[in-house]
Parts: structure tokens; C-alpha cells; sequence
């Protein structure tokens, strides 16, 4: 008899309860916002004039903020990925007849590796910058685009405990809750600006600007500074 290999047990949903509120019939986005609270700060002019472009969002969740981009800025194609099952069936049921969307469940460094030079954009709102290996994930993002296009980025200045960020490039472990609702952890890479600036440079990236955006929060809530990027493909 020939030996059979075991199939590897399917990684967990670690975003399986995450945006579980969200419902059809929730408004749509009236504007696009960077911030940790999504209420100030710069909006979509942050991905400057992409009419007619093809643009990606890197862990797009329920894919509110593409189905605005895709609704609101007239990109040839807004391509939002997420690995995440639940997340992908929330965005179907919340954005599948948006013109111009298209909703995609895949790991995002591995989509992009295997795209070479199609996209002019990619962006992350607390997305898979920050939940994906930038080793892994930054030199895939300068795969997928092509020379002279854009990856923004908005990501945590510090740990939402008010722990400063990392100084190396190394993630902390966070928990979140599995399918079957017992605990579990994932990875989170909140870096110093300093780092993510030398990482954008090792992996094909000329760093155009970056700000910090410091909210005292919503009352109860506890202060948080968001990091935001813009950097340009240096890749010939």
C-alpha cells in the first residue's frame, strides 16, 4: 500500500468574530480616513488621482473603505484582498455589486508575488501591514507594482496599551478570539517610524512622507497615535 501524506490541518479564521456586526445595510462610507478612530486627519487624497488605475487594499476586512475608493475615485479596478473566510463572505454580502470591486480571499504577499507589475496603488488601513511579516510582505507589495507606483499605509505609533513601538522589527503576540470562541493570538507588528523607514528603503521603496496623527480619543477610549506612509517604488 502507498503511503499516503496527511493533509495539513487548515490554519484558524484568527478574524473569524472581527467585524461579525457589520450587516447589509449599514451606510456606505462618506469619506475615507486614516486615523485609528476614523475621524480626522487626511482622506483619500492621500492616494492622490488614481482614475483609471488599478489599485489593491491589504487586508481589506468587510471592504468598507474599497467599495468607497472603487464608489467615489473612478479606479479602473479596486482590488480588495483579505484572508481571512469571514471577512471575504462579510464583503460579499456588504459590497458584491459594487462596480469595479473585486473581492478576493488570499494571503496578500502571495497574491501580489503572483502579480507581477499590475497595480499603480496599494494602500492598508491597520491591514495587513500590520498583521503580515513586512520581510514577507513589503518586497511582494514592490513586486506587484509597477515602476514609479505608490504603497500608503496607516498603521499604530504605539501599542494600543500606550507600550512605544518596537524598535527592531518584531511583532508582539494579541489575542483574539477563534471560531469556536476560545482564545487565541496573532501577531501584530507596530514598529518605530525610524524602523518602518529603513524597511521601506531595504525593499525598494523611496519614502515620500509620513505623519503622525495623536487623538486624545472619544471619551472612555484611550488616547492612540496613528503612523501614516506614503512611499514610491524605486524598482526599475
Amino acid at each position: 500500500m502507498t503511503p499516503t501524506t496527511p493533509t495539513p490541518a487548515a490554519a484558524p479564521d484568527l478574524w473569524h468574530h472581527y467585524g461579525a456586526s457589520a450587516a447589509p445595510g449599514r451606510p456606505a462610507l462618506t469619506r475615507l480616513y486614516w486615523d485609528w478612530y476614523q475621524r480626522t486627519g487626511p482622506g483619500e487624497e492621500l492616494l492622490g488621482d488614481i482614475a483609471g488605475r488599478y489599485v489593491a487594499e491589504l487586508g481589506a476586512g468587510s471592504a468598507h473603505q474599497a467599495a468607497y475608493v472603487a464608489r467615489v475615485m473612478t479606479p479602473a479596478r479596486v482590488i480588495a484582498l483579505d484572508s481571512s473566510a469571514a471577512q471575504h463572505a462579510r464583503s460579499r454580502a456588504l459590497h458584491g455589486d459594487v462596480p469595479h470591486l473585486d473581492l478576493v480571499q488570499a494571503d496578500a504577499a502571495r497574491y501580489l508575488t503572483e502579480h507581477p507589475s499590475t497595480l499603480d496603488v496599494a494602500y492598508s488601513l491597520f491591514g495587513a501591514v500590520d498583521f503580515r511579516d513586512p520581510q514577507t510582505l513589503l518586497p511582494a507589495v514592490a513586486v506587484a507594482l509597477r515602476p514609479g507606483g505608490h504603497l500608503v499605509f496607516s498603521t499604530l505609533g504605539h501599542y494600543k496599551n500606550g507600550t512605544p513601538p518596537a524598535t527592531e522589527c518584531q511583532p508582539a503576540n494579541v489575542p483574539t478570539h477563534l471560531a469556536d470562541g476560545s482564545l487565541g493570538t496573532m501577531q501584530r507588528w507596530v514598529l518605530d517610524m525610524p524602523v518602518w523607514e529603513k524597511l521601506l528603503t531595504e525593499f525598494g521603496f523611496e519614502l515620500l512622507d509620513c505623519d503622525a496623527i495623536r487623538d486624545p480619543g472619544p471619551e472612555g477610549a484611550a488616547p492612540v497615535t496613528t503612523t501614516i506612509f506614503r512611499a514610491r517604488s524605486s524598482r526599475p
